[in-house]
């Protein structure tokens, strides 16, 4: 595990390979499966799944460097914040795109590519995560 200035609430279990940034909070009774990346500007709720090698993204147009080729440092991106609301599930494999807001008791399939928000206690499947039904 690679933990460092992140809030992981009581109860919630974390596998190996896991890193979760400064910044990121993680609610209580919740479990993140193995190589799971959550990055700096996410909050999930409590008891929520977060499947095997699930990637948050925080940042809608990353770039390494400016128009000179110049290096872009910790100041010359905007962090985008990303919630997953109490209860959620997200499938293995699941990308899950900068500022969406995952609703509560929400399911998103595995390998799901996810890039707006996700209606409370439905389920998302697909490349990009479409509405499949009620949970």
């Amino acid at each position: 595990m690679n933990l460092y200035g992140c809030a992981i609430g009581d109860g919630t279990r974390i596998g190996a390979f896991v890193e979760i940034q400064r910044g990121a909070r993680v609610g209580r009774n919740c479990k993140v499966s193995s190589h799971t990346f959550v990055c700096e500007g996410v909050t999930i709720e409590d008891e929520c799944f977060i499947g095997h090698h699930v990637v948050f993204v925080n940042d809608r147009y990353p770039s390494a460097a400016d128009s000179s080729g110049a290096l872009l440092g910790p100041g010359d991106w905007a962090l985008e914040k990303t919630l997953v609301r109490r209860r959620a599930s997200i499938g293995s494999g699941a990308v899950i795109l900068a500022g969406v807001i995952i609703g509560e008791g929400a399911l998103v399939g595995a390998g799901s590519v996810v890039t707006h928000d996700v209606p409370p206690g439905t389920v998302v499947v697909g490349n990009p995560a479409r509405v499949l039904r009620e949970r």
